[in-house]
This record gives structure tokens, sequence and C-alpha cells, in this order.
């Protein structure tokens, strides 16, 4: 193993899978737009050890669901690595209040207390932004480093390698990905995005939750629990 990937701290699982692309120029160059921007005095978010959070959470072997975000929340204290999801304490979003609204209407759960989807991640959900990083403050602000060909990368290794898995496409830019999965192994269930601005328009009425876990129970897989514990 090379000097670069010896220094990423990444679940095994993944570097395994994914070592050929530390290897990539567009990934060292990412690697030194970052170091630059830090440099700069930017303020970049999620914090560094959590940048690959949803890879760490969610070892590749245990993949079931794949729910694609855009970016990581760029205001202080909110992005953790996990899309959509935000650390106890911290306001639940207005995106993440919609999924807990279509949660309540398609499964009859009770939005919890906070806005943390770590409880899903552990149970091999795959909560994954196409952009890692984001600059504090400045939505899309990375699109372009370099993070969209890597993540890119990650949806291939999930469609090649795992049987089954149910991938959550909502809104646009998620539904751009559909592309990289391979639709004979796996069930891609599309809906308009959950920010206010579309989820009166389809999201809230789509059902995903309980069309995920027929869909896995029908493959012999456990069904994912999406009711939250109380923090």
């Amino acid at each position: 193993m090379s000097t670069a990937q010896n220094r990423i701290k990444l679940e095994p699982g993944w570097k395994a899978a994914l070592h050929a692309e530390f290897e990539q120029p567009y990934m060292q160059a990412l690697s030194e737009f970052l170091r630059s921007e830090k440099a700069a005095g930017k303020q970049i978010f999620p914090p560094g050890g959590l940048i690959f959070h949803a890879l760490d959470s969610t070892p590749l072997e245990r993949v079931k669901v794949v729910i694609i975000g855009q970016d990581p929340y760029h205001g202080p204290g909110q992005a953790h690595g996990l899309c959509f999801s935000v650390q106890p304490g911290v306001p639940v979003p207005p995106s993440l209040q919609n999924i807990f609204k279509e949660l309540k209407r398609d499964l009859n759960i009770d939005p919890p207390n906070h806005g943390s989807l770590q409880h899903w991640a552990d149970q091999g959900v795959l909560l994954l932004n196409t952009s890692l990083t984001v600059e504090q403050g400045k939505a899309g602000s990375h699109a372009g480093a370099g993070w969209q060909q890597f993540t890119d990368r990650v949806i291939e290794v999930v469609s090649q390698q795992r049987p089954h898995v149910v991938f959550l496409l909502w809104g646009a830019h998620a539904q751009s990905k559909e592309r990289l999965i391979d639709p004979t192994k796996h069930l891609i269930l599309r809906s308009p995005h959950p920010s206010p601005l579309s989820a009166h328009r389809g999201f809230i009425g789509n059902g995903h939750f309980s069309r995920t876990n027929r869909f896995l129970e029908q493959h012999g897989l456990a069904p994912i629990d999406w009711r939250l514990p109380t923090v």
C-alpha cells in the first residue's frame, strides 16, 4: 500500500475497495485543495475526522440502502458526515423535518427529539453526500473539487459488489446518479427532494420507507428499523 493510502483513515472494507482512487491525480489534487483552503483560514465542514464518516459508519459488506444527498450542511456544528443528519442538540433542518413527516405518514413513526441518523447508518443505510466537504456558508463550494468523481465510484462499487440494495434518489441531483446503478440487481426509488421547496410535490406520500423494507424482506434481508432512539 502506498504512502498516500497509509495516511487515509478509512474503514478497511471501503479502503480495500477504493484503494485505486486514492492514487488518482484528481484525489491528490483534492487533498491539496483542502489543505490550501484550510491554510487560507477557511472553515471547512465537517471536521476532518468526520469527512468519511458515512463510509466508516456503514461498511461496504453491510450496505443495504443508499440515500444520496448533495452537500454537507454549511452552518457551524451541523455537518457530521452523514447526509441529511445533524448531531443531537442541533436544530433539525427543514429537509429532515420533512423526512420525519413522511416517516410518520408512511410507518406511523413519531419524530425523534433530535436529528441524528446514526442509527440508520449503523444498520446498513449508507448516508452519502456526493460532495464530502463544504466551506462555511457557501453551499456547493466544493462540488467541483473532485468529490463527485470519488462518490460516483462509491456508488458504482455498491452497485457492483452488493446484492439487492435499495437506492433512494430524492431530487434531480440524486437522480442524476441513476446511471451508476444496475437496475437488474437493485431497487431504485425516485421522488422529489424533501426540501420545503419540493417536498409537497411528491416526497410526502412516496412511501419509500415501507417499500424499502418490503424489498429487503422479499430478498431475505432484515428490514431497517427506521425509529430513532431518544437521546
